[in-house]
């Protein structure tokens, strides 16, 4: 069997959440590759149903970290923690969600998601600086990180994690473009499943929806501006050194 076909699924096929991906087989700069079956990244894993339970019963999940607002949970809940035994962390990246009002004011800006990124390092700092400790301790593992649509909020994450252990950005900028092919099924179901939200998303700029790798990769740009260094920045919201070393051998092999 070559090694292509005995490497686990990219995608986690879900009813309900349609996001769902490890985070492994990714190369780095020191010749090695990210873990599979560790980390994950995903959407909206509070709706998942009966049937999505029992498929992700076999990836032994140990930890969620939430990315989402209060009132998102308050709103939509919260991954079945009664149905699959984790240890939950709520890291909200966002105090509030973007409003109808921002969104229709500054929705057609091309540098509309760059600037909602911007904003996100700063309004989330705190919880990234957490997320990151946390992804640092290897009894965390394996783990996903989830917002509403696993793109935005769950994409800087996302970026960080691999930067830090040495993934190059045009493999991040292609992990980050997956998303496409997640949002336009979960708009799909939302959809056919919610009526209420048809209108809304019919409404909403076309960059709410995109996955361009620019967007990350400029994001990316911003942060060595600033700091010169990922490794720099994130020393910013208390991740040293050791978590970082820490970080690379749980996730790298």
């Amino acid at each position: 069997m070559s090694t292509a076909t005995a490497q686990p699924a990219r995608h986690i096929e879900l009813e309900r959440a349609f996001n769902f991906r490890d985070m492994g087989g990714y190369p780095t700069s020191h010749g090695r590759v990210t873990r599979w079956q560790t980390l994950y990244r995903a959407d909206g894993i509070h709706r998942i149903s009966e049937a999505d339970v029992l498929t992700l019963e076999p990836l032994g999940l140990r930890t969620v970290i939430d990315l989402r607002t209060p009132n998102e949970i308050a709103e939509h809940g919260r991954f079945p923690l009664e149905a699959y035994a984790v240890d939950y962390h709520h890291h909200p990246v966002l105090d509030v969600v973007w409003s109808p009002e921002q969104i229709e004011a500054l929705g057609d800006s091309p540098t509309f998601l760059v600037d909602r990124y911007r904003e996100m390092l700063v309004i989330g700092e705190g919880a990234l600086g957490r997320s990151l400790r946390l992804l640092a301790e290897s009894d965390t593992y394996p783990a996903v990180f989830h917002c509403a649509a696993g793109k935005d909020r769950t994409g800087i994450l996302a970026a960080l994690v691999l930067s830090l252990v040495g993934v190059p950005d045009e493999v991040i900028a292609d992990d980050y473009a997956l998303s496409r092919e997640g949002v336009v099924r979960m708009i799909e179901w939302a959809i056919a499943n919610m009526p209420e939200a048809r209108e809304r998303m019919s409404k909403a700029p076309s960059s709410m929806m995109e996955a361009e790798p620019e967007s990350i990769l400029a994001l990316l740009d911003h942060i060595r501006a600033d700091h010169g260094t990922v490794e720099q920045y994130v020393g910013t919201l208390g991740v040293e050194p050791e978590h970082i070393e820490r970080l690379r051998a749980v996730l790298v092999s």
